[in-house]
């Protein structure tokens, strides 16, 4: 919960927040002012409309990003308990409902020419329109839980989705309102899953031996283990994540895999516990790529990558061939990242 401390003559004292009188209030301010949410990647939203009719139900808002990425928002407040654990099995049935329409069909379930507004905005109106088509029959979506308080339960199960799938990029948002001298203040905060990832991780391992250790060391001895002639990569792989963990960018994790047969070196991002990508010996050398923690610390690197990688980034795909302009990209990545949590 956030919280606002105001100094006066009488020294400081805490604002508590006002709350929304409802949730429709709330739908209000971000169909107003959709840029007020924090979202990962900072992309510009244009609503498309309020109280959508998608299957059996009403999204709160469906929007659309200049990307041609489908939003769908939902709003709860934690005066409204039923309604809030309902609210992932409610944003997940509206996604399987836009799931495989075409921009036609979208914009039949729409208030009248809303889509049509937008795609004339649009720099290119065709791209625009074939980059709605494909996400909408890829099911590429944003999903979006805007609520005042952000459950712990909420966390771990979005950290679980994300983890599962590269289809959903999914954000939280805590918003509250506060009365300061007469002066309506709003605050809207990310929370980003990731973190509270970390937090469920050390909860288990409390009582559990972890397969992580920290630094490269024990990746390093791996090398030993593979094949000859695939030293040469190994090591080149293990002097690029040396050289980000020196410069400060990240911090190194090593796991060690069954029968002690395969071994991982994840760079992390300092801040959040997890990697853009993750270093496998695997009797060999390989690059896993995490389509989810780029989406949200790297987003404008992933045209680039896939472009190098000649594939499409998914939610753990794995690129065997690599060469100095990839792992250049990637530097720049976790640059992009790790300059984005300082700021």
């Amino acid at each position: 919960m956030m919280e606002i401390w105001t100094k006066d003559d009488k020294g400081w004292k805490l604002s508590p927040p006002e709350g929304f009188e409802d949730e429709a209030t709330l739908h209000g301010l971000i169909e107003k002012k959709p840029e007020m949410l924090q979202l990962s990647g900072k992309p510009t939203l244009f609503i498309l409309g309020r109280e959508v009719s998608l299957g059996s139900g009403y999204a709160d808002l469906v929007a659309v990003e200049t990307s041609g990425r489908p939003v769908i928002v939902e709003v709860k407040l934690a005066k409204n308990n039923e309604a809030r654990r309902a609210v992932v099995a409610q944003i997940l049935a509206y996604a399987a409902n836009l799931h495989g329409m075409s921009h036609e069909q979208l914009a039949d379930v729409l208030p009248k020419d809303g889509l049509e507004a937008v795609r004339e905005d649009a720099p290119d109106a065709q791209e625009f329109t074939d980059s709605l088509d494909e996400h909408l029959r890829e099911g590429r979506f944003r999903l979006v839980f805007v609520l005042d308080e952000v459950p712990q339960e909420l966390m771990t199960l979005v950290a679980y989705l994300e983890h599962v799938t590269d289809k959903l990029l999914i954000d939280l948002v805590e918003v509250n309102s506060f009365e300061i001298g007469g002066t309506s203040i709003v605050l809207p905060q990310r929370v980003t899953p990731e973190r509270h990832e970390v937090t469920v991780e050390n909860t288990r391992n409390q009582s559990s031996t972890s397969p992580y250790r920290d630094g490269s060391g024990i990746f390093k001895d791996s090398i030993r283990r593979a094949p000859e002639g695939t030293h040469a990569d190994l090591h080149r792989l293990l002097e690029w994540a040396d050289n980000l963990e020196q410069r400060g960018l990240v911090r190194l994790r090593t796991a060690i895999g069954k029968n002690n047969k395969r071994f991982t070196l994840r760079p992390e991002l300092v801040d959040q516990g997890v990697g853009l990508l993750t270093l496998w010996n695997d009797n060999g050398a390989a690059i896993q790529l995490t389509r989810s923690v780029f989406e949200r610390n790297a987003p404008s690197f992933i045209e680039r990558i896939e472009e190098l990688t000649k594939t499409t980034m998914g939610q753990g795909n794995t690129v065997g061939e690599f060469n100095d302009e990839l792992l250049l990209a990637l530097t720049e990545a976790y640059e992009h990242a790790a300059n984005a949590q300082s700021g």
